[in-house]
Formats: structure tokens, sequence, C-alpha cells
């Protein structure tokens, strides 16, 4: 199944079922006008929405219309909790080793993670307005799971049930204010500003084999200014999967439905594949020829995240978001 937000000028948006081909939708306000409405009753909502879905893809929906990824708002505009993982450690090895630091051996047995602002994500097709080029302005592609309610203390074989629905996230980054930031201790707040997540969100088993043992199994596109800048395997070398990462959250709280955790930015071992944020890059040219050349994001530059199936089919729709000043508009 996959489902939408499409902005009808409130601040949860309006929930649509889309096709698999993403070409047409349904608004589905008799079931559940908004995703958090939904998730909060998904043992009920789940499968009337999965009923639609069907429906929709045969034809046989007589509401529906073409379907605009412009319109749409992220899958949950804001949300309860968003906890975004750093599951990739060859990510975390490469940022440290550029800088000259050890990494610790606990990194391979306990997840890195911090609690983001989710009061108000970015539209995935909306500009991302920045203050200041000299913040370093940086994207992270990523891909996150949406779960219903878990208990605390949750297993990592328990957690399995409780993810819901897939996304892909830009993880928006402001490399020059986090190094003063996190000296102080208390971790990520002004470097970390809104992030954005794709148009659509879908269940697990849209991907049929490709999901897998809590990971994704597939390549993520990330194109700068229409350019690849890398697609990295989703699921090759995360060292943490997402039920682990649930259990870590849920440790020591339950965490309530329309969680969010991301898996961190995604990262391979094999350079071929390319990166998913600049300062990887940038990481990779110091240790190759001891200073780095790729420029952060400047405004006017836009990046574009999006993952393909097997035969070449969208999955999630796209982000893609356009850097402009605060003072100015884009899109």
């Amino acid at each position: 199944m996959k489902l939408a937000t499409l902005n009808n000028g409130k601040r949860d948006g309006a929930l649509v079922v889309v096709s698999r081909d993403l070409t047409r939708a349904v608004r589905v306000s008799e079931i559940a006008p908004t995703l958090q409405t939904a998730l909060d009753e998904w043992a009920e909502v789940a499968q009337r929405l999965e009923a639609v879905y069907q429906q929709l893809n045969e034809g046989h929906v007589g509401e529906a219309f073409p379907f605009d990824e412009a319109s749409c708002l992220s899958p949950l505009p804001r949300a309860y909790q968003w906890a975004d993982g750093s599951a990739y450690v060859n990510h975390v090895e490469l940022v440290r080793k550029a800088r000259g630091a050890e990494m610790p051996e606990s990194f391979w047995h306990d997840p890195l993670m911090y609690q983001g602002g989710s009061d108000s994500f970015l539209a995935p097709r909306g500009p991302i307005v920045m203050g200041s080029e000299e913040w370093g302005i940086d994207f992270e592609s990523e891909v996150a799971i949406i779960t219903d309610d878990v208990p605390m203390g949750v297993s990592p074989q328990g957690a399995a049930s409780h993810v819901k629905l897939l996304m892909l996230v830009n993880d928006v980054s402001l490399r020059n204010l986090i190094p003063g930031e996190l000296a102080k201790g208390f971790g990520f707040f002004q470097s970390k500003p809104s992030s954005a997540f794709s148009p659509v969100a879908i269940t697990p088993d849209e991907l049929g084999d490709d999901w897998r043992d809590g990971k994704v199994m597939l390549p993520l596109h990330t194109h700068l200014n229409g350019a690849l800048f890398g697609a990295p395997d989703a699921g090759v070398d995360m060292t943490f999967n997402f039920f682990e990462l649930i259990a870590h959250a849920a440790k020591t709280r339950p965490l309530g439905a329309g969680c969010i955790i991301g898996s961190g930015t995604v990262s391979n071992y094999d350079r071929s594949a390319g990166s998913s944020c600049i300062a990887e890059r940038r990481m990779l040219e110091i240790l190759d020829c001891d200073q780095a050349i790729t420029p952060y994001l400047q405004f006017g530059d836009r990046v574009s995240i999006a993952m393909e199936d097997r035969s070449g089919q969208n999955l999630f729709g796209t982000i893609s978001q356009q850097v402009v000043p605060a003072s100015g508009q884009g899109g």
C-alpha cells in the first residue's frame, strides 16, 4: 500500500491512497482524514485502506485523480517523535578517521541516535530555506520507518511487527555548526534544521523480497544539480537494522504511533557507489589528497533523492529541493 499527504492548507494535510505506479490517488477522509489518524487506529483502518489501494490499482475508483508529488507535504508533516540513527558505521568511521579520531569499539554494537525536531518537516518538493551558506549546508539521504505503538523494552524480534510504513529522508545538516554545538555536550539542535520526507510512504510488503531482515536491499539514488552523486545500497553495509534501531529507541520508553526512526546516512564500503552526503565525500577527499574539494550546498543548488524497485519503478516518489536564502523564494 502507498499513502501520501496532500497540502490542503492545514497543518496535517489530507491523507490519500496512491496507486502503485504513482499516477493516481484518491482521498480517504471517511476512513482517516490524516496519516496520524490512520496510525492511531492502524489495526482498525489498515485493511480498509488496503482495499481502496487494490481497487485503485485495478482502475475501479471513480473518485481517483492524477497524483501530483508537488502537491504533497511530507507523509507526516509533523510527528510526535523523530529519532535518527546512524546505522552505517562505515559512515561514522570515515568521519572520525578524517579528523584523526579513533572510533570506539562500542559503536559496533550500540547504535548512535539523536532526537530531531519533528514539529515542522519540509515538503518533499519545497525549498530548503537557509540563513547563510557559511553554515555548511548538507543533505543526508536516508531511509526511515514509521511505527505503531511500541512497548518499552521491546526486543529486536518483537520490533519487527511494529514497522508499518517506510519513507525516504533528506536529513538536512549544517556541518559548520555541528562541532561547536556537540562540544557543548547536549547534542544537535541548531545544526539539524527541518528534515524532508519522500512524497509517498509505503508498507513493507511493497518491497517484496527487498525488505529483508529489517533492511531495504536497494540502492538509494541522490542527484546534485542533475548529476548522480551516489547510489549506495541501503542494505549491504547497514550495521544495525531497523528492528535493532526500534529496540534501542524503546529501551527506556514506549514509542507512540507515528514515531519516525531514520537509518542515518546510507553508506557503502564500495567507494564506487558514491556517497549520500557531501560531508562523506569531503572526508574521502581528505583521506585521498589531504584536502576537501567538494563544496557544501550553495544557494540555487538542487538535491534529489529517490529509490527504484528492480524493474525501475519509482517506489516513494522523489524528494527534490532547492536551497534558497531566507529572504528569497524557491521550490
